[in-house]
């Protein structure tokens, strides 16, 4: 076969069916202000874990929307509990409890 110089790249869609989703389901009842998240990014820009670390809060919804949970478990280790993302939350999510509740959450289910 002739080599024309690349190569064909795995897929990248996300099988939304295949990845858990009772954590987020577990979430909702526990800490419902993760309902309220827009997305905006103001806890990210503050966050002190993201300036020492490569964590980004916004990575954390993604994956907890997505129900992709083993990146999830090793995003939410890094945060530093320092609550400046629930300072500047123009929506009010309780981020805090958020990550804990996640601890929790991936902890009962037996993720």
């Amino acid at each position: 076969m002739k080599n024309f110089g690349y190569t064909l790249q795995p897929d990248r869609q996300i099988d939304f069916d295949r990845n858990e989703r009772r954590v987020l389901d577990y979430l909702k009842e526990w800490e419902p202000s993760v309902n309220q998240c827009v997305a905006c990014g103001s806890c990210t820009a503050t966050c002190s874990a993201g300036q020492f670390s490569d964590f980004n809060i916004r990575s954390v919804q993604t994956f907890l929307r997505r129900g992709e949970v083993n990146k999830l478990k090793t995003e939410i280790r890094k945060c530093m509990f320092c609550g400046k993302c629930q300072l500047v939350c123009p929506r009010g999510v309780n981020m805090r409890n958020l990550i804990l509740s996640l601890h929790n959450a991936i902890e009962r289910l037996g993720i």
